[in-house]
């Protein structure tokens, strides 16, 4: 039996970041945790102290080493999008630690909307302000003076991972995996390589960008003492620790696995096969990770915005799916910021299709949980070739709401199944440091659904109407 703790995964959050102390089975055995420095925004833009976040993780790091073996195999997941700008000598940042929340990109993605197709080809990704690029390229534009010392070397950009490196190796390393470059607009994930036409497009020089690299297999002694052997997006990682990878294999009797996250927005995630790439026009398609000898994992990802704040202050835990679809010819959109790939209509916020003035506020939140439902259930609809073929795998905060487990498994055709693991993002990142295969620890059950008949019949109601309103507004 594996006793040797040599093995730690650090997950770097919005909200907090995790440690985690694993065996060599990359079983988790301990899990430190801490806030991150505080958030601050004004006006769209969403910032922190770099140098507070980088001292937060080094002091995580260092409560692991006290009980790891000497030079511990280290994995890293990040919060993608979020960027910083440091001068190459000091390692001082410049600019303060600007979140993937941070909307001053916007006037980029207005400036550049006619390139949109081209982007979208290239990339995978819509053209929008939550990426790096385009609030990249808003920062140099207003600040030109950050634009001349990225140019002469002078100042170094790079997302949270690139940053953090640079620190970990004394400058010495400047890098970033596929999977976060993935997610910067400014990759071709095709080639899986920086493109030239996107960093034209966004006026970023290709040559001032970090050294894309596989995410497994870094073997990397940082100064700290651990070996960094993995660093990747923290969805990636969430996604590995619960999908099986059989799903990238054309293999008939292996089954589909979709991945439907629900947390602060929803993730509804299929992993690609590797033969055929899927035309799902609107669909966020999504470079999971890099192989050291370069095989790629891709996947095609549905969103839905918001869900965790249109819930906020109302009584949504009290609900059952047996209150949900009591007003059959009531629809309701429930997505404050917009609605998310596959549609991408950002003036199309929260709205029903009557007045509820009428309604309780616990009627109201059930048309919300009802909409939810529906988007999700949606995407599933374009995922799921072979019902009989296809698992539905829940995770996040909300899929322990019952409403929302039975609610989906009513309105899917393929059998649905909660998540109970823990650290998902955790656990995928240990997984992938000892070679592992993703979803070695996963435990599942099967969604026990209370039929509901009425929720259904409303189901196939309700994508009617919102249909007529994505095409009519």
């Amino acid at each position: 039996m594996a006793t040797a703790l040599n093995t730690i995964a650090l997950d770097l959050g919005t909200t907090s970041i995790k440690a985690a102390v694993c065996n060599n089975l990359s079983q988790i055995q301990q899990v430190f945790s801490a806030p991150v420095p505080t958030i601050n925004s004004d006006k769209g833009h969403y910032v922190s102290n770099a140098i507070e976040y980088l001292a937060t993780v080094e002091q995580l790091l260092k409560q692991c080493q006290i009980i790891c073996q000497p030079n511990p195999l280290l994995g890293l997941c990040y919060q993608r999008s979020s960027f910083v700008i440091w001068d190459s000598c000091s390692g001082i940042p410049v600019t303060k630690l600007i979140s993937w929340q941070d909307n001053r990109g916007q006037s980029s993605c207005d400036e550049l909307i006619n390139f949109s197709p081209l982007i979208k080809q290239l990339s995978g990704l819509p053209l929008a302000a939550y990426y790096f690029a385009p609030k990249l390229r808003t920062l140099l534009q207003r600040q030109p003076e950050l634009l001349a010392g990225i140019i002469n070397k002078s100042l170094c950009v790079g997302t949270l991972d690139s940053f953090i490196i640079w620190h970990w190796t004394a400058g010495r390393h400047y890098l970033t995996d596929a999977s976060m470059a993935a997610r910067t607009l400014l990759m071709d994930i095709h080639k899986e390589q920086w493109s030239q036409q996107l960093t034209h497009i966004f006026s970023i020089p290709l040559a001032v960008l970090p050294t894309i690299k596989a995410s497994t297999n870094f073997n990397l002694t940082l100064d700290n003492g651990a070996v960094l052997q993995v660093s990747l997006a923290d969805q990636s990682s969430a996604l590995l620790a619960n999908v099986a990878l059989e799903n990238h294999i054309d293999t008939a009797d292996v089954k589909t696995e979709i991945l439907v996250n629900l947390g602060t927005g929803g993730f509804v995630v299929k992993l690609e096969s590797k033969e055929s790439k899927e035309d799902l026009d609107g669909y966020l398609r999504t470079l999971v990770y890099q192989e050291y000898q370069k095989h790629s994992i891709t996947a095609i990802e549905g969103t839905i915005n918001s869900i965790t704040a249109v819930l906020q202050s109302t009584p949504y835990r009290s609900c059952r799916v047996e209150d949900l679809a009591y007003f059959p010819d009531l629809f309701c959109i429930a997505e404050p910021n917009g609605i998310g790939a596959p549609f991408f209509r950002s003036e199309l916020g929260v709205m029903f299709s009557k007045s509820i003035d009428q309604l309780s506020q616990k009627q109201r939140v059930c048309c919300l949980l009802e909409a939810i439902v529906f988007r999700v259930a949606l995407i599933l609809e374009d995922f799921t070739d072979l019902p009989e073929n296809t698992r539905i795998y829940l995770s996040g905060g909300l899929a322990n709401l019952s409403c929302l487990q039975q609610g989906i498994a009513n309105c899917s055709a393929a059998p649905v199944f909660r998540l109970l693991q823990k650290h998902a993002s955790l656990q995928g990142t240990a997984l992938l440091i000892n070679n592992l295969a993703p979803e070695t620890y996963r435990q599942a059950e099967e969604i026990a659904m209370v039929k509901h008949q009425p929720l259904f019949e409303k189901y196939q109601q309700w994508k009617i109407w919102f249909k007529d309103v994505v095409e009519l507004n």
